[in-house]
């Protein structure tokens, strides 16, 4: 009887060890958090509207897809490589919507500078 039950424990303690093993080999899901934030953000500041930005956010939208592609045919090391272009490129974009932004305040603020000097001459 006690052989029988050696057995069991040693066949129990086996599969316990098999399925850790599985367990830490399964597969961990991409964190696009970032670059989704990112893009959602770049959207959001009018990254379409200002060429350079709209040319990173379309950047950013596109690797954010092909690293999703990447995890799902099993290159993590390159899906992350691609997720991590996907963040840059996004924040580039937010980046490049500020400037944009604030090139558009100062030359509003120029021309109402010029409208003030023409009023008062």
């Amino acid at each position: 009887m006690k052989h029988v039950s050696r057995i069991g424990i040693t066949l129990l303690a086996v599969a316990v060890v098999a399925t850790g093993l599985v367990a830490g080999c399964a597969e961990v899901p991409l964190r696009t958090e970032a670059s989704t934030s990112n893009i959602r953000a770049a959207e959001e500041a009018g990254a379409a509207a200002v060429p350079q930005a709209s040319l990173h956010l379309q950047l950013a939208k596109e690797e954010l897809e092909s690293a999703r592609k990447l995890s799902a045919k099993g290159s993590k090391d390159d899906a992350r490589s691609m997720l991590m272009r996907a963040e840059a490129d996004g924040e580039l974009a937010i980046a490049l919507s500020h400037e944009g932004a604030e090139k558009e305040e100062a030359r509003a603020a120029v021309e109402r500078v010029r409208q003030l000097r023409k009023d008062n001459l």
